[in-house]
């Protein structure tokens, strides 16, 4: 008689073998999920080939709402903005300099020491990069909506600290707690934005955010524009407290918003899902099941038993999608996206008045707002990658011609060096402004499609990070490059972000994939074959295919 064991193995083979070596148990269970997937793939094949096929105002007629509330979340940028914009502002605001800077004979005025200068523009970074390793976590679990309800709240109380500081280590612990909440701002909103659209308005509710950059900048440069020639304590006390008009009525509004229908799905809340996408959309004109299962076969796609978690960002195919988040990120802090941020300061050590500096940074303010929105049309009707590299190549090129401008020898109180002057300060606006025609713009786009679904909310946040480890010390590099008491470079700092440019513009050339127009299955797909970046354009993938 055979044994237990025997009789066991012998009668299990023949099965096992049916199978294609797997125990029956686990050949039910895959019968079973590609059951359940063809239970609605039908439906998700329907609603891709909607989406495809829709244009770009038929999507904003049948998805009205959906571009409202990525209008709002966008909307929560503008707080990191206008305090970024605000602390580079107040290094050259007469007031804030003669209360907390030293007098410095050289100049004949007061300045901020290099040191504190790094200090307060890094230390709503570093706040901010605490901030996007919290967002991750706390909103995969909580969702979108509840995750920036708490960022806002914080805020409220944060701006109390700014706002009673009367030295500066107190600015810098205040402004290290205010970039808390901004890590979760700046994590979520390409995110959700990217989420809540169809496919044909991913770009213009991601580029949003860029958009409302330039806005806070323009809120800050007409406030201390104002305020500049004012010599007391409230030059720079009011557009503290102006920050205070945002977090309230924003928190409401994000209160009514409908949370992420890919969030909800990721959940299992199905009927949530649907119930959110009615809301995004016009009842009448989208059929909402057919939506959610068009999300359940990408989440089905991605299933995993984990919980997302950090490491999983760095395994196979989803650390090419991870490098290619933060390269972006990266490439805005190393192609001149510095001189931006500092333009007015930028302006006075190129050689203008105080009164003109802020004038024209007014001005590059007002221009980056206009370009933002051109280059909606752009994105959208030419692609990403096409924008990024084209915008990255003309940067560079103005960069370097920054750096001749400024090493051109004039002597000093000449008309010759007035117009050496009005050259740097021309180039440093044309860069500022061309950057947010084309790389800065392109790259929410990007930032808010590349991830996997699932790893959405962790993708963004350790991509801000690395954003934010990148430009702390650029910070510090180009403040002393710009200071008269570091390195009082002018514009010839140009060489330096013109030679990093061309290294961001090589390697983005060669390793970034053009997903204009692709659905997140499609764009799932293309990484887990491998398609090299520059063949995706002539790639064509089958809508009923899975993997």
């Amino acid at each position: 008689m055979d044994s237990p064991v025997d009789s066991k193995s012998s009668g299990d083979a023949p099965e096992v073998e049916a199978t294609g070596g797997i125990s029956p148990l686990e050949h039910a269970y895959d019968l079973d999920e590609k059951a359940k997937i063809s239970d609605y793939k039908a439906d998700a094949v329907e609603a891709e080939n909607a989406e495809h096929k829709m244009g770009v105002l038929e999507a904003v007629r049948e998805y009205p709402m959906a571009s409202f509330w990525a209008f709002v979340m966008s909307f929560t940028i503008i707080m990191e903005s206008y305090d970024v914009f605000l602390i580079g502002n107040f290094v050259a605001l007469p007031a804030f300099r003669e209360k907390y800077g030293v007098f410095d004979a050289a100049t004949n005025s007061f300045v901020i020491v290099t040191k504190w200068q790094s200090a307060l523009q890094v230390s709503g970074q570093l706040g901010a990069l605490i901030g996007v390793f919290l967002a991750g976590p706390l909103t995969s679990y909580i969702g979108y909506r509840w995750a920036t309800l708490t960022g806002l709240m914080l805020l409220n109380v944060f701006i109390f600290a700014f706002y009673f500081a009367e030295s500066l280590p107190v600015i810098f612990v205040a402004q290290l707690l205010e970039g808390l909440p901004w890590g979760i701002f700046i994590a979520n909103a390409p995110a959700y934005c990217s989420e809540i659209v169809p496919i044909k308005l991913r770009a213009p509710a991601t580029q949003m955010l860029q958009m409302f950059w330039a806005i806070g900048s323009i809120i800050v440069g007409a406030v201390t524009y104002r305020y500049n020639g004012i010599n007391h304590p409230s030059a720079y006390k009011i557009p503290i407290a102006l920050q205070w008009m945002f977090p309230t009525p924003l928190a409401i509004l994000i209160f009514l918003a409908p949370e992420s229908p890919w969030w909800l799905v990721r959940k299992g809340r199905l009927q949530e899902a649907a119930h959110s996408v009615e809301r995004l959309g016009r009842r009448s004109r989208l059929n909402s099941s057919e939506t959610v299962a068009m999300m359940r076969r990408v989440v089905e796609l991605e299933k995993s038993d984990k919980e997302p978690n950090h490491l999983e960002l760095f395994k196979g195919t989803d650390l090419y999608r991870t490098l290619i988040v933060c390269g972006v990120y990266l490439a805005q802090n190393l192609t001149g996206n510095l001189i931006a941020n500092q333009a007015v300061y930028f302006f006075e050590q190129a050689g203008v008045s105080t009164n003109t500096a802020f004038a024209l940074g007014l001005i590059t303010s007002a221009l980056q707002m206009i370009f933002v929105m051109l280059s909606w049309f752009l994105t959208t009707y030419f692609g990403r990658r096409t924008i990024y590299l084209w915008g990255s190549g003309f940067n560079t090129i103005l960069l370097v011609a920054l750096g001749v401008a400024a090493s051109v020898p004039v002597t000093k109180g000449t008309a010759a060096a007035t117009a050496a002057s009005l050259a740097q300060a021309s180039l440093g606006l044309i860069i500022s402004v061309l950057f947010t025609l084309g790389p800065a713009p392109a790259s929410w786009v990007i930032i808010g499609e590349t991830s996997a679904i699932r790893l959405r909310p962790l993708t963004t946040g350790i991509g801000r990070a690395s954003y934010y480890i990148v430009e702390i010390p650029c910070i510090f590099l180009g403040s002393y490059m710009l200071n008269p008491t570091g390195g009082n470079l002018g514009g010839k700092c140009g060489y330096v972000w013109g030679a990093t440019g061309l290294l961001c513009l090589i390697t983005a050339y060669f390793y970034l994939p053009e997903m204009k127009g692709l659905s997140y299955r499609e764009i799932d797909i293309m990484f887990k074959r491998r398609i090299p970046a520059r063949k995706w354009k002539q790639t064509v993938l089958d809508v009923e295919d899975d993997e």
